[in-house]
């Protein structure tokens, strides 16, 4: 906000001096210098002196139905944007609502600031209404945590929350007592911190530019550092000078434009069988903006992909991840974006050992690709006997036809997320962009009732792009109600909804494990389509699969009118690879009673 219209509630003008004002004066005036302009959350009296200032600074509170719903699309607000991302609550109930969201943008690298208004200092310990210990139950998933201890400090403590959530890649809680917003105190509010990482160290960049320089079959892994760091059209530049495959990491399908002929898909639960069977052949893997977590390169379709005797340098912005999953030759520290850039201009100078296999190896990628395309085309539905028994006693269609039509029908600038779940996650297959901040997966945390939350956090920071979730209908159930914030916010987005009436990714461990002994697994469902028009929304049940792709279609135009749609896509009970298959043993009985149960 420009400074001469910053004020005080009496009208005089903030300064970058000390200035007197209220404690809730200096939060959202803090809010205003970090460029705040949206806040997820639900309304409590803990915060309302600071609240009521909201307007006047500028700042669109958006109520949502549950906390858990706030926190999520300010993780979606924050991916999609690359700004913070903020949710507030009520003391006790409301900021432990917040808990399983934040772990969430925890694991995706989120800078979500938490406000979490407290119990009054004259109240502490004496078990009062509302009242919890919030500071250990966030410990472990936030990056920091800033608590007022001196109503004198707001300003200070809440600047240094924000500053901290972009230092540190992930959330951070602020957390008030409530009777620290009113008084009187003097303090200047200061612009936020700038951070720039730079492209790493000489010595490091000259390691990792002569391992490249030396590999005769370099593979690029591009990862989530890729996007935060605005770094894709680097890291194609890079990949053109090495003539080398970029295979995306686990949910991050976004990191390098989909159309590039040197574009290999992701790796990963549901991946590219090309991505995977390239990487397999490199001889160096650049791994770039990427952690490496273990369940994005486990071995998936029966294959062990990871090459075992390649070479492998790590570029990321955050050192505590340098060779934490798996061990690295070379480690940058480093922005991705700028290290990529560092790196292509040293390769440049540099004759490259990948070039006298540069023809062959472009023809081997385009291969892998086209095999793979091949293969998706062709794959109509599942071949274990459990999906091909349930598949042909249905009139529903097949999740994979579904998941086709579905991408061919999103729109070039679409924004999807993806829910946890057996058919959300086979969507990995077929999910592919052009352009980055486009994917929102629940990442590593794995929560159910993800998605649609965080596309609406997505679509309030990207209002003119079409805004698309992926849920399954367990999740569904656990998420629906923040339908309620499309239709009363006016913000308009798209949810898919796949109703195979079965928790599934659970049911494919019980099919493998346990002799197809179903418990807790099956859903009774009402219509979706049907709630949703009781909500306000457009309700649609697609039950043919040449229905799919136009209903996509019309209801991500209908996004330009303001109408929210939920399409509930009806399909059968297959099911695909389940998430891992070492998770889990063939149980063994000892009690007679139980000796039915035993799949020995």
């Amino acid at each position: 906000m420009p400074e001469a219209t910053r004020l005080t509630a009496d009208g005089r003008p903030v300064t970058n001096g000390p200035t007197v004002m209220t404690p809730s004066e200096a939060f959202v005036e803090t809010l205003v210098a970090q460029g705040v302009t949206e806040v997820f959350g639900i309304v409590g009296s803990a915060y309302m002196d600071a609240f009521d200032l909201f307007p006047a600074a500028g700042i669109r509170f958006i109520p949502t139905v549950h906390e858990q719903g706030a926190a999520h699309m300010a993780d979606g607000y924050s991916r999609a944007s690359g700004r913070h991302g903020v949710c507030i609550g009520q003391n006790g109930p409301g900021i432990t609502n917040f808990v399983t969201a934040i772990a969430a943008a925890y694991w995706a690298h989120s800078p979500v600031v938490a406000v979490t208004p407290e119990t009054g200092t004259l109240a502490v310990g004496l078990g009062g209404f509302q009242e919890t210990n919030q500071l250990p139950i966030f410990s472990p998933i936030t990056k920091y945590q800033a608590h007022v201890n001196n109503p004198a400090r707001m300003a200070e403590l809440t600047a240094r929350a924000f500053d901290r959530a972009k230092v540190d890649m992930g959330p951070t809680q602020l957390n008030i007592p409530r009777d620290y917003f009113y008084g009187e105190i003097e303090c200047a509010i200061h612009d936020p911190l700038t951070i720039r990482r730079g492209a790493g160290s000489l010595t490091d960049l000259d390691a990792a530019a002569e391992a490249l320089a030396a590999a005769e079959f370099p593979v690029i892994l591009a990862g989530g550092g890729v996007v935060a760091a605005d770094g894709v059209d680097a890291c194609v530049r890079l990949a053109e000078i090495l003539g080398a495959p970029v295979a995306n990491s686990y949910l991050h399908n976004d990191s390098f434009p989909a159309s590039h002929e040197l574009s290999c898909g992701p790796l990963g639960y549901h991946g590219s069988k090309a991505a995977m069977s390239l990487i397999s052949k490199a001889d160096v893997v650049l791994a770039l903006g990427s952690r490496l977590g273990p369940f994005g390169t486990l071995p998936q379709y029966g294959f062990d992909y990871w090459p075992k005797n390649a070479k492998l340098v790590q570029i990321d912005a955050d050192t505590n991840v340098l060779g934490l999953v798996k061990r690295a030759d070379v480690t940058v520290c480093a922005d991705a974006r700028e290290a990529a850039e560092a790196l292509a201009l040293r390769l440049a100078e540099k004759t490259l050992a990948g070039s006298a296999n540069r023809e062959s190896r472009a023809a081997t990628i385009q291969e892998e690709r086209q095999a793979w395309r091949d293969e998706l085309n062709d794959w109509n539905h599942e071949k274990d006997d459990w999906s091909i028994e349930v598949a042909e006693d249905s009139n529903y269609m097949h999740p994979r036809p579904v998941l086709r039509e579905l991408q061919k029908a999103l729109p070039a600038d679409a924004m999807v997320s993806t829910d946890i779940g057996n058919i959300c996650q086979i969507a990995n297959s077929y999910l592919s962009f052009e352009r980055p901040r486009s994917m929102f997966g629940a990442m590593m945390f794995g929560n159910c009732g993800y998605a649609l939350p965080a596309m609406i956090g997505c679509k309030v920071a990207e209002p003119d792009r079409p805004a698309v979730a992926y849920v399954g209908d367990g999740a569904w159930g656990m998420s629906f109600g923040e339908i309620l914030t499309c239709v009363r916010e006016q913000i308009p987005v798209t949810a898919v909804v796949f109703n195979n009436q079965q928790w599934g990714a659970e049911k494919k461990n019980q099919v493998d494990f346990y002799s197809n002994r179903f418990l807790g697994v099956n859903l009774e469902n009402p219509s979706w389509a049907e709630v949703a028009r009781s909500l306000g929304a457009e309700g649609r049940t697609i039950q043919k699969t040449s229905e799919v792709g136009p209903a996509l279609a019309d209801a991500c135009r209908a996004q330009q009118d303001g109408k929210t749609t939920v399409l509930e896509v009806m399909v059968t009970r297959e099911l695909g690879d389940p998430f891992r298959r070492d998770a889990l043993k063939l149980p063994k009985r000892l009690l007679s009673k139980y000796k039915d149960y035993s799949t020995e």
